[in-house]
């Protein structure tokens, strides 16, 4: 008997319960495949095709090389392969998102017409989406006691490797590798290094010389406080219950602090399986009367905000950063976001979709409610006037302007803090930094004003 082992968001060997139950399943060999889907892989835009790309080239390495790689519509490709190999069985990890839901559906339809079987075991996620509920059956709104309920859930250990495992060889398409090679080629960003194994190495790296500063240092943009685990858990080169493993019996405030933030995650995913409309609608109807600006009337403002020449340096340090590496601090994420939403007063989705255009670790579920989260039309329990003011988050998080002297060099000349208020400057300007685009006063007002006009 021979099993497939069908890659998707675990591009791993390690910590694989569908790869254990593959290994069972099939005693006459496992054959890997990956199928590049162009519904998502033509809308990822070049950094995450190029990441994803490198992660699938350091998947077959993990595999011995024997991963296989087609392209098209995984509804034909899956069975196809399954076929041509001689499979009983097709293993995945569990998919929660919309369009992953809808995908597998048609999958395990077109596999059962072939008396193939279909094997889900696992998922992304150390709680599987839609296992935490509350008492009475219901998906969790709130972080807060969704993170203690996920807590108290618990999570397994890690899957152990199987050994001897009879890997097939590799039966790629030719116009995979094309595909591969040119999202790499055309990659705009400087990728890191991709595969489990740098995952891993990232992660033991920030475990034993950086996690203890995590409760003081995430916020910092300026300080190489975080983990830069994002990219790696997006495409699965290591999964959260490994470094949940490693953190068992953690007590400290810093370990706390950085389950929350995988938590974060995990919460998120689970109210978009709940919710698969809030992808990129509004989860909470009652802002539904909001008057938002078109990114169509205001495109200087928007174009502004995504080139980092708004005028005000924290947003523009980080949409900088955003362009140039393919990656964002959270904190610097969440005041772009506010200045898109309060300030330029357009609807989240426009600013979800550059992202996801741009971020190696871009994420439907984080990235758009996250967005929700600060344009108060989210989970978040804060109502909408909560707006970042971008000169008090660049003081508050950046109080030296290291990261905005990093980022923008225009202001390279300005010392400390006043980095944030060029305009408190004598020479400011004298480096070609742009004047600020809008008074955040005046659009703070205005957005608090439509906030009252919903009501």
């Amino acid at each position: 008997m021979t099993s497939v082992l069908w890659l998707r968001r675990d591009l791993r060997r390690r910590d694989l319960p569908a790869l254990d139950a593959a290994a069972d399943a099939g005693a006459d060999g496992v054959r890997v495949l990956f199928v590049i889907d162009p519904v998502l892989w033509d809308s990822a835009g070049p950094v995450r095709r190029g990441w994803l790309a490198a992660s699938v080239r350091a998947a077959a390495q993990s595999y011995d090389g024997r991963l296989s790689v087609r392209v098209g519509d995984p509804e034909t490709k899956v069975a196809a392969f399954a076929h041509e190999v001689g499979a009983d069985s097709v293993h995945v990890s569990a998919e929660t998102t919309p369009y992953g839901v809808r995908r597998d559906r048609r999958v395990r339809r077109r596999l059962a017409e072939r008396d193939v079987a279909w094997v889900a075991t696992g998922s992304p996620y150390a709680v599987g989406p839609g296992r935490v509920t509350t008492r009475q059956g219901r998906p969790y709104r709130v972080f807060t006691p969704f993170a203690r309920a996920w807590r108290e859930h618990g999570w397994a250990d890690p899957a152990t490797s199987p050994r001897g495992v009879r890997l097939g060889e590799d039966r790629s398409e030719a116009r995979a590798a094309i595909r591969l090679d040119r999202a790499l080629a055309d990659c705009p960003v400087e990728l890191p290094t991709a595969g489990e194994g740098a995952a891993l190495r990232r992660w033991r790296a920030f475990r034993d010389a950086e996690l203890a500063d995590y409760a003081d240092g995430r916020d910092r943009p300026d300080r190489p406080g975080t983990s830069r685990l994002s990219p790696y858990l997006k495409v699965g080169a290591i999964h959260p219950r490994t470094i949940l493993a490693d953190l068992a019996g953690a007590r400290s405030e810093a370990a706390r602090s950085f389950v929350d933030e995988l938590a974060w995650r995990e919460f998120y995913a689970d109210v978009l399986s709940c919710e698969p409309e809030s992808a990129w609608r509004d989860l909470r109807p009652e802002l539904g009367s909001m008057r938002y600006d078109a990114p169509g009337p205001v495109a200087d403002l928007v174009e502004a905000w995504k080139t980092g020449r708004t005028g005000f340096p924290i947003v523009d340090a980080g949409m900088r950063q955003l362009a140039e590496t393919g990656w964002m601090h959270n904190r610097v994420r969440m005041i772009t976001a506010s200045f898109l939403c309060k300030d330029v007063h357009v609807w989240w989705p426009a600013g979800a979709r550059h992202f996801l255009d741009h971020l190696i670790d871009g994420d439907l579920a984080s990235n758009n409610h996250g967005w929700q989260w600060v344009a108060g039309t989210g989970t978040d329990a804060a109502p909408y006037p909560r707006v970042f003011n971008p000169v008090t988050q660049g003081r508050t998080f950046d109080p030296e302007g290291d990261y905005v002297r990093r980022w923008v060099p225009e202001l390279a000349h300005v010392s400390g803090r006043r980095a944030h208020e060029p305009w408190t400057v004598a020479d400011g300007y004298d480096r070609g930094y742009p004047r600020p685009v809008l008074d955040h006063a005046e659009e703070r007002a205005e957005a608090l004003r439509r906030y009252g006009a919903t009501r």
